[in-house]
């Protein structure tokens, strides 16, 4: 067999197993795994808009539009100034110098339109409402009437513009149209479309409205519109090449900032009105052969927020977006949607890839970086096609994102549901011989089955049960079996339920350990909390014992020793039999720890090392020891919580005198003891700190 063809029976194998995981699960999981899909799948094809409706699609309506903007602003074609289409505004200062701010005063757009009018301009389009009367109304209708060049004249009604004009407003504007019915001068719609606070499509065709403003101006200017005969696309807008450069000054040392500068030549109003005869020479070699725009270009005021504003900042005037609708006509750049059935096998295709990914059950090692590639791959395609002028307007990218992620979590689910009853069976088998910890991992991760170790630093325990094995030659066999199980199940209980690790059984002496395979920031307090509550065990196992049978033989004192320091852990053995396990001088010294308990009457001790991870304030120190078969001192600690805390303090400063001062620290463990005649351990102290060899450490025999 090839390693491609394994590979491929590998992967089979995977897809068979994560599958029959999945048929293995519920009725009401398998439902609530099939409803999760098809929300997938709708997510994947519809995250921009509810299918039927202009209603948002919840959670990532707003994703999407976010990284639309930024594919429109990244994609967008840097320009100089624009000079096909030119801008005749009635700017702040004109209104101050009109001394009419609203509506625009009309005696001036008529002056204006007669001076345009012979300027040869190609069509002229107005991007007012005449929707209320003035004064100046019959010069405006009888120059707008006389227009030889082609005029498009704003108009609007309360359907499509509901925010913008009512009722009684329309019934006069469409009088005002009627009047110049037969002339050069007609209606153009001006209506953008600001869903979802941008205008970044055309607006839609509607059958009751004129053309669009700039459909209408080249219709009459015969230029290319046929390409765009139904086109409600995307917006193509672009950057100025020299956007953002300067910087100006008001005059009064106040910073306006970064300048953006215009795609059109503005030119305000007030040049069209009194104009003199060489003024009008020059202004004409401007406007002849150009399509005009006239509007409003105030502060504040018809500002339009665009598919790039979120990354410029800038908000151009209502009327700069019909000047871009214009050239995008002029450019020709009508950009091909992505056609329906392309997005519904998209969807699909998004929505079995999850699947199949989920049935494989890859661990996260793999699983992130194929994650991470289609995030990549989802984002990426929508741009890719944008920068190659294609319409991505409507194109899922966070959706097929957000759909994988949810088609996979939900075949996962249903895998893991399946599998929650083996995996509990496997754990709690596996948890009869080895801790739970490593049972769980070896079940998450097989391959930590396999033969090793690694250098650890861990918190050992070592505990013996006294007398245990002369009192087992004195009753039955089946009473020792009885007791030492019950004695192991005791001791066991303590160790897990601080968290530890047990290592071994040697007869009735327990050995475990905290730190490894998990090392966790509290191992040292549940270790020494584990020390101390594994005597008390042994103390309520000795009165359970006496409780059950007053004939048998008595108990001994559990002992235990605890000591801080590296192991090589992990798992030793062969082939047939694995044993996870710690080896090193650490578990020795915690075994002569336990051991040196008997002569120094205590019942549990610990190392220096142990303690000073710790810190415990109800531990004290007991003098220094060299422990059979050592030659290095040991500083031994010891539980207390029962003497009072002056006692307690008393001993740690006769530990710190026992060196410099030795006759003091006698003097004051004599008189500790004098408090507590009856303290076996106290009194062991004072024979050894009167015997202590030339290292200040007193020798066990």
């Amino acid at each position: 067999m090839t390693e491609e063809s394994g590979g491929k029976a590998k992967r089979g194998g995977l897809l068979a197993r994560g599958w029959r995981s999945v048929r293995e699960a519920g009725k009401l999981q398998l439902l609530a795994t099939v409803l999760m899909l098809v929300l997938a799948l709708f997510i994947a094809r519809f995250s921009w808009t509810l299918p039927g409706s202009d209603e948002p699609t919840p959670l990532t309506n707003d994703a999407e539009r976010a990284l639309y903007d930024t594919r429109a602003y990244l994609a967008a074609d840097m320009v100089e100034q624009d000079d096909r289409i030119i801008l005749v505004v009635y700017d702040d200062q004109a209104l101050i110098n009109l001394e009419q701010r609203s509506p625009l005063p009309r005696d001036a757009l008529a002056e204006a339109l007669g001076n345009l009018d012979k300027m040869g301009a190609k069509a002229i389009g107005i991007d007012i409402l005449f929707d209320q009367p003035q004064k100046d109304d019959e010069l405006l209708i009888e120059t707008l009437r006389n227009m030889q060049t082609p005029t498009a004249v704003g108009y609007a009604n309360v359907e499509t513009n509901a925010s913008d004009i009512v009722y009684e407003q329309q019934v006069f504007l469409e009088e005002f149209m009627a009047a110049l019915e037969g002339t050069n001068s007609r209606p153009a719609s001006i209506r953008l479309d600001n869903s979802f606070g941008a205008t970044r499509i055309w607006p839609t065709i509607e059958p009751d409205l004129p053309p669009l403003l700039g459909r209408a101006m080249l219709e009459d200017a015969g230029g290319p519109v046929e390409a765009f005969e139904g086109y409600e696309g995307s917006i193509v807008y672009r950057r100025a090449l020299r956007a953002g450069l300067d910087e100006m000054d008001d005059g009064a040392g106040q910073d306006q900032g970064n300048i953006e500068e215009p795609l059109f030549q503005s030119i305000s109003i007030e040049l069209f009105l009194d104009l003199d005869p060489a003024v009008a020479e020059f202004v004409a070699q401007q406007i002849e052969g150009k399509y005009v725009l006239i509007g409003g270009d105030i502060v504040d005021y018809d500002r339009v927020e665009t598919s790039i504003t979120p990354w410029t900042g800038f908000e151009p005037a209502g009327l700069s977006v019909h000047g871009e609708i214009i050239a995008q006509m002029l450019d020709g750049k009508v950009l091909p949607q992505v056609p329906e059935w392309a997005l519904w096998m998209m969807a699909v295709l998004v929505v079995a890839t999850a699947a199949l990914t989920a049935l494989l059950e890859w661990p996260a090692p793999k699983l992130v970086p194929l994650l991470l590639l289609l995030a990549v791959m989802f984002v990426g395609i929508p741009f890719w096609l944008h920068f190659n002028d294609v319409d991505t307007y409507g194109l899922p990218a966070v959706g097929w994102l957000v759909g994988w992620i949810i088609a996979f979590t939900a075949v996962t689910a249903a895998a893991r549901s399946a599998g929650a009853a083996q995996r509990s069976f496997a754990q709690g088998a596996l948890g009869k011989y080895i801790p739970r910890d490593i049972a769980q991992q070896i079940i998450d991760q097989p391959e930590l089955l396999s033969l090793g170790g690694e250098k650890r630093e861990i918190y050992v325990l070592f505990s013996d049960l006294e007398g245990f094995t002369k009192m087992s030659h004195a009753i039955p066999p089946e009473m020792v079996a009885k007791l030492l199980n019950r004695y192991l199940e005791m001791l066991s209980k303590v160790v897990l339920d601080h968290g530890g690790v047990i290592d071994k059984y040697v007869g009735d002496a327990v050995v475990a350990f905290w730190g490894a395979p998990i090392a966790r920031p509290d191992d040292a307090e549940r270790a020494t909390k584990a020390g101390y509550a594994m005597w008390q065990a042994g103390e309520d196992f000795r009165r359970e014992v006496a409780e059950m049978d007053p004939n048998l033989p008595k108990i001994g004192k559990t002992r235990v020793g605890l000591h801080f320091g590296e192991a090589v852990v992990g798992n030793f053995g062969g082939d047939t039999r694995i044993q996870y396990t710690a080896l090193g001088d650490s578990m020795n010294t915690a075994a002569r720890l336990e051991a040196a308990n008997k002569p120094l009457d205590s019942n549990v001790s610990a190392s220096r090392e142990f303690i000073e991870k710790s810190n415990p304030d109800w531990w004290v120190p007991m003098g220094r020891i060299v422990l059979r078969g050592r030659a290095r001192p040991v500083d031994i600690y010891h539980p207390r919580p029962d003497l009072p805390e002056e006692d307690r303090e008393a001993l740690a400063e006769i530990a710190q005198l026992s060196d410099s001062k030795h006759d003091v620290a006698v003097q004051s463990l004599d008189a500790l003891i004098a408090r507590h005649p009856d303290d076996k351990a106290l009194r062991n102290y004072a024979t050894r700190i009167r015997n202590l060899n030339d290292g200040g450490a007193y020798v066990l025999g």
